[in-house]
């Protein structure tokens, strides 16, 4: 097995829910850590702990672990109200339209701006279940550097990867469905409609939002939010909510 490979399976010793949980030492990451990334020359796992369990085992436990704390989130955010009613990440109107809602709401109209608040949420739902297949590509392009720099790295620094490596993706992908929900939502008719209404009233200053942008925004920033509660929770609590897998791996 690469060297490469065994990194990535020792990262979830380490990354997800310490050492300890597994009896593995700190002297067993150093000595695979020092392996050449280079070398395809097989690791010689003789006189090390391995808890009773092997390789594979380990590495399914990983991978299974980083899928299941992005699926919770992708299942959490991408259903009603997963945004709307969430005061966390709730996706305001954008600053360009909050004097738009100021001014109509003197005129008694600021319903249609609240309407239109509930159907930027609602295209946000819409959009996030697109980052579930993007989390597992995450996984399995994780390179050697990558799992060094997540082990050496702060309490979030899982999410941190993610957020590097899928920020890009994410964005394309979800622009066209957010664009595509906020026209099936009536986000656009309601904005057209309350603009007309602000259009009407003299002295105002012209205003053209990115309603797109700015909920493909709010959605990534919503969706990498519960990611890092969920790995926080992970290595507070490895056990909790686990399968039969990753007790059997990390419940010794």
């Amino acid at each position: 097995m690469k060297v490469s490979k065994i990194i990535i399976v020792v990262s979830t010793l380490c990354l997800f829910y310490g050492l300890p949980a597994v009896q593995a030492s700190d002297k067993w990451l150093d000595k695979i850590l020092s392996k050449d990334k280079k070398s395809d020359s097989k690791l010689n796992t003789k006189g090390l702990d391995l808890g009773g369990l092997n390789l594979e085992d380990i590495s399914s436990a990983f991978k299974e672990a980083l899928t299941k704390g992005s699926s919770n989130v992708v299942s959490q955010l991408g259903k009603a109200d997963g945004f709307n009613a969430d005061e966390a990440i709730h996706i305001p109107l954008p600053k360009s339209l909050k004097k738009v809602r100021k001014v109509l709401k003197k005129v008694g109209m600021s319903d249609m701006v609240n309407d239109l608040e509930t159907k930027l949420n609602r295209a946000a739902e819409a959009a996030t279940p697109i980052a579930k297949d993007l989390f597992i590509q995450s996984i399995k392009d994780m390179t050697f550097e990558d799992v060094k720099k997540i082990y050496s790295g702060a309490n979030d620094s899982a999410t941190q990867y993610f957020k590097q490596k899928m920020s890009g993706s994410l964005s394309e992908k979800m622009n066209p469905i957010v664009e595509k929900s906020l026209l099936e939502v009536g986000a656009v008719k309601a904005l057209n409609a309350v603009m007309e209404k602000y259009g009407d009233i003299p002295f105002v200053k012209s205003v053209k939002p990115d309603l797109t942008g700015h909920v493909v925004q709010k959605g990534m920033d919503g969706i990498f939010y519960y990611l890092a509660k969920q790995e926080a929770e992970i290595r507070k609590n490895p056990i909790k909510q686990t399968t039969n897998l990753l007790k059997k791996v990390f419940g010794k």
